[in-house]
């Protein structure tokens, strides 16, 4: 279930990252449609905790350098490390492709870190995003981490959307292509989730936390490369290792 006023709350702060300017009252609630009374009473919540501030008695409102300093506490101190980070870059770097790092989050795979390709024709991706585990490989390769039991209690309470052809519609398609791709050692999303997308993803064996790395792009450009582009998923993972143990 969503908590309608925390969305509503973080739409108003996604806003000021898109215009990147102050913005009025009046601006907001016509941007978002909403009342103005809402409006007020959303952005009075977060100015009164320090969020947000005036340039001026009724000039527009602006966030604060409180949620950039939060923020920077947050990734400094947490669990997504500068190595994990250079892992994800060296992929990036070898495969021209767009890199990704992916955890769970109920029944999704949400991406933690992304290096998106340079080539114009690309997979677009952002840190936030998220995919359903069940149509992605990045989502199989996380379910993997877990034991048959919790995997069949995740994918009990899926509700199954043909995304694109190759859709996998059930428990039991999910965990064939489970048990195929850890006889493979890498997994495959060919044409299952976004058409015309193909991802690679291999699961970290971290013990105290489940991620996989992934590489994606436009299947014509990344079909006749699947192994060479596992080999290079799991380059990256083996040179990450050995500096996690340093």
């Amino acid at each position: 279930m969503i908590v309608k006023q925390v969305a509503f709350a973080l739409q108003i702060l996604e806003l000021f990252a898109e215009r990147k300017s102050p913005a009025t009252l009046s601006e907001i609630s016509d941007h978002f449609g909403w009342p103005r009374s809402s409006t007020f009473n959303l952005i009075e919540t977060l100015s009164k905790a320090g969020y947000l501030h005036e340039l001026r008695h009724r000039a527009g409102y602006y966030p604060t350098p409180r949620l950039l300093k939060m923020a920077e506490a947050i990734v400094t101190e947490g669990p997504i490390s500068e190595e994990l980070r250079a892992m994800v870059r060296r992929l990036g770097e070898r495969t021209g492709e767009t890199a990704i790092l992916a955890a769970p989050s109920g029944g999704s795979a949400v991406f933690v870190e992304v290096i998106e390709s340079t080539n114009p024709i690309r997979y677009f991706a952002h840190v936030g995003q998220r995919a359903p585990m069940y149509a992605t490989s990045a989502g199989r390769a996380i379910l993997s981490l877990l034991t048959r039991k919790e995997r069949a209690a995740i994918l009990a309470r899926t509700e199954y959307e043909q995304f694109a052809p190759d859709t996998l519609m059930s428990p039991e398609a999910v965990e064939r292509e489970i048990e195929t791709s850890l006889r493979r050692g890498w997994f495959l999303n060919n044409n299952g989730y976004s058409p015309g997308l193909l991802g690679i993803a291999i699961p970290l064996p971290l013990s105290d936390r489940h991620f996989c790395l992934m590489v994606a792009g436009p299947a014509y450009r990344l079909e006749a490369r699947t192994g060479e582009l596992a080999a290079e998923v799991q380059g990256a993972i083996d040179a990450f290792l050995p500096r996690r143990s340093a």
